[in-house]
Parts: C-alpha cells; sequence; structure tokens
C-alpha cells in the first residue's frame, strides 16, 4: 500500500522494548516512528542518538517517538544500553509495521542487491492518521526537521 499524508494506518501487534502489545499503546500523543535499517551502524546510531538528545522538545511537542528496525529484541536492549536511549524500539523481525509503512526497498551495497528498509519517519496523530512523512532520510539535520514540523502540527 501507497501511504501518503492522511493515509490512516491500521492498528496492529507489536513486540516493543518496553513490553507495547500494539501500535495504539503508543497514541496518548502523536506519535513519531522512524524504521532505520540496523541497530548499531554508523549512520543509525547517528540519527538514534539526536532523537534522544532532542527527546525533551519532542516530549514538550506533543509526541511520542518509538525507533522500528527488523532487529531482534535482545539486539534493540543492547542498542538502548550501550547509548542510554529514553525511548522504545520496535522489533518487526517479520516484517509486518515496515510493510504497513512501505519502507522495504530495493538496495544495493558493493554492487550486491538486497531488500532492506528505507529510513524513513512518520508523524502520526492520536488516531494513526499519518500527518507529514519523511523517506529517503539524510541524518544530518533530519531531527531538527522533524522538531520544526512537530511544533507547526502542534
Amino acid at each position: 500500500m501507497k501511504i501518503k499524508v492522511g493515509t490512516k494506518i491500521k492498528d496492529m501487534p507489536i513486540t516493543s522494548t518496553d513490553n507495547k502489545t500494539k501500535l495504539s499503546d503508543f497514541l496518548e500523543k502523536n506519535l513519531i516512528i522512524y524504521f532505520y535499517p540496523r541497530d548499531l551502524t554508523p549512520g543509525c546510531t547517528t540519527e538514534s542518538i539526536d532523537f534522544n538528545k532532542n527527546l525533551l522538545k519532542i516530549k514538550r511537542a506533543g509526541c511520542n517517538i518509538v525507533g522500528v528496525s527488523r532487529d531482534s529484541i535482545k539486539s534493540h536492549l543492547k542498542f538502548i544500553d550501550k547509548y542510554s536511549f529514553k525511548f522504545p524500539l520496535i522489533s518487526d523481525q517479520e516484517e509486518k509495521l515496515c510493510n504497513a509503512f512501505d519502507v522495504i526497498k530495493e538496495k544495493s551495497l558493493y554492487g550486491r542487491k538486497y531488500m532492506g528498509i528505507d529510513r524513513s519517519t512518520f508523524l502520526l496523530n492520536k488516531k494513526l492518521k499519518v500527518l507529514h512523512i519523511w523517506r529517503n532520510v539524510k541524518v544530518p539535520g533530519h531531527v531538527d526537521e522533524v522538531i520544526k514540523i512537530i511544533k507547526e502540527n502542534k
């Protein structure tokens, strides 16, 4: 399914590091959900550290945040522990969430083609409606851009 601003996401079961069991469990506020390729890799670590550093600004602007990758909960807990992240991560090993948000794309590394997560961020309201989409995210400056938009959507 092609997701665009205004699309309502179906609630679905999840496995998260804070024991939440469905996507809607995060919706006491608007939600920033960001998809990243792998725990403990340079770009993903930088992006997650940036979100963590700005967590207070994000919360003050009325949002919760959660990161999603195909890594296991065990890997996520190591990632959180190593960098003291103060927000949860979702393990999407079966790619249900990734497919729902259409973030699995063909990628290429050293000429080898494979299917992987396209770094993407979504802003959802409390009813799981998409308010803003960032695709093909470049890490530098991304979190500042997200904060600017969530303040506008407050």
